[in-house]
């Protein structure tokens, strides 16, 4: 085989790679009244944010419909679910977090066929902060769905995390997981911020 034809092959692998996670619009864009309909697969392998990395152990494609309307925005409507092992609030074990996520966008037809690498560095890591930007999963003519995925996870996220309503937390004196048994340390040591306050009511009294 010669290398001209393993350049083709190589080439039509990496488009098709490229288009597994991203949605063209260029129909969309470029005609009235053209309405897509898709379910794109998420490529997405965990959920990298300032606070904190997490694995996704599940997810289902993402259904997704775009048209653009006389405003010239285009709607971006749809649903996706992750599952994300993140750790518990209070003994810190892996909990499976499913984030069910139901999104609908607007964005100025205009503005995304220029916008573009705005969303990631030159390593393509995501930006949390351009998460937030509703320009930064278009790519050309491209929807990159892993981004507008990466950003509604976000806005999603649960405000508490726990394996159990009733979870022990983690032992203060020797850190040992409470749900897994007693450890025997004496948890009720005085705090020693408190303690300092304590000896300085106790000097007063001696001076009296």
């Amino acid at each position: 085989m010669t290398r001209h034809v393993w350049m083709i092959i190589l080439i039509k692998c990496v488009f098709e790679e490229f288009c597994l996670m991203n949605l063209n619009l260029t129909e969309v864009l470029l005609a009235d009244g053209v309405v897509i309909t898709k379910e794109v697969p998420i490529e997405l392998d965990e959920l990298a944010y300032g606070f904190g990395t997490f694995p996704i152990t599940e997810k289902e494609p993402a259904k997704i419909t775009v048209r653009k309307d006389e405003m010239n925005f285009l709607n971006i409507h749809g649903s996706a679910a992750i599952t994300a092992a993140v750790p518990c609030d209070r003994c810190l074990e892996d909990v499976p977090v499913t984030i069910r996520l139901d999104f609908d966008e607007r964005v100025p037809a205009d503005g995304a066929e220029t916008a573009g690498a705005a969303g990631a560095d030159a390593d393509g890591v995501f930006d949390e902060e351009s998460a937030f930007d509703k320009e930064y999963y278009i790519q050309g003519y491209n929807l990159d769905v892993d981004k507008l995925i990466f950003g509604e996870a976000l806005l999603n996220w649960p405000s508490q995390v726990l394996c159990k309503e009733d979870c022990r937390g983690l032992c203060p004196v020797c850190g040992q997981n409470l749900n897994h048994g007693e450890c025997g340390c004496d948890r009720n040591l005085l705090d020693p911020r408190m303690a300092k306050v304590l000896d300085v009511f106790s000097k007063l009294k001696k001076e009296v």
